[in-house]
């Protein structure tokens, strides 16, 4: 793999990859790589019905989910064509179909309940700002001071997803946390560029990995569902503001969403996306109960 390192992150470099998707290309890359390896398959000769095999692989003995698996082939698919110059047919590697699921979306009062359930400023203040804003995990984990504008109660999420920059909301009461947060962990001699959640080198960030380690720590205390993630409080954030009457224009915008559809799936999560509804059938003239 080694022989192809310089050309893979030459690409990156070009592109502007975020780190995490470098991360994840690499890894699924090298599980590949690995796979054929230990098939005595050698590199330059790989061909499609390898790839083929290797999805087979990932769908019967390991496991893995659809969405999983196409992210595989997304990873597969540039090292064939891109560091291999080879020719991909789409035909012969379709993407797999993902099963529809919805995520579990806890009430208000539960979420609440979460964010008080700490003493830690550092990690209230984190998850906070995931519900209140509506941040990715890698979002909140990359904030910088500076990206906080309490006097415009807005928060600059930088190079976030599809390498873009965006505006979302601060919550009156996210700014609180921050301000007894900050008051705690900072002196005077921070700079706007300091990292707002510093790891434990303060001159890295805060881990994505640390955070949601301290979350499903905090869930499994007050015996939550197991299927919520620190990402659900992101689910909730808009969830919870399409159950307010907010226009989903507005939340794909402090979402950072491309496509207007991938915020209107949470309209099948809301309480109250079919309360008040009238059938039809009830509202024909001289309808009687």
């Amino acid at each position: 793999m080694n022989q192809y390192e310089q050309k893979v992150e030459l690409f990156f470099e070009l592109k502007g990859t975020p780190d995490s998707s470098r991360e994840s290309y690499w890894r699924r890359m090298n599980a590949f790589l690995i796979y054929m390896q230990e098939r005595k398959r050698p590199i330059e000769e790989m061909k499609l019905e390898d790839i083929q095999q290797y999805i087979l692989f990932l769908k019967k003995e390991k496991g893995l989910s659809s969405g999983t698996i196409n992210n595989y082939i997304s990873a597969i698919k540039f090292f064939f064509t891109y560091v291999l110059d080879r020719e991909w047919n789409p035909r012969q590697v379709p993407r797999m179909k993902r099963a529809q699921s919805l995520p579990v979306i806890p009430a208000k009062d539960d979420v609440l309940l979460l964010l008080n359930s700490t003493n830690n400023l550092k990690h209230k203040a984190i998850f906070t700002l995931i519900y209140g804003s509506g941040l990715r995990v890698s979002e909140v984990a990359r904030l910088k001071i500076g990206d906080i504008d309490s006097k415009s109660m807005r928060i600059l999420v930088q190079n976030a997803k599809h390498n873009t920059n965006r505006y979302t909301i601060l919550s009156e009461l996210a700014l609180k946390v921050l301000r007894h947060y900050f008051r705690n962990n900072f002196s005077k001699e921070y700079t706007r560029n300091d990292w707002l959640f510093p790891g434990r080198n303060p001159l890295e960030h805060i881990h994505v990995k640390s955070i949601k380690n301290t979350f499903i720590k905090m869930r499994d205390k007050l015996q939550l569902d197991q299927n919520i993630s620190a990402h659900t409080l992101r689910h909730c954030f808009s969830t919870h503001l399409l159950e307010d009457g907010v226009d989903p224009v507005f939340i794909q915008q402090m979402l950072g969403h491309k496509s207007l559809k991938t915020t209107q799936t949470y309209l099948h999560m809301t309480s109250k996306s079919l309360m008040g509804v009238k059938s039809p059938l009830d509202t024909q003239a001289g309808h009687k109960a």
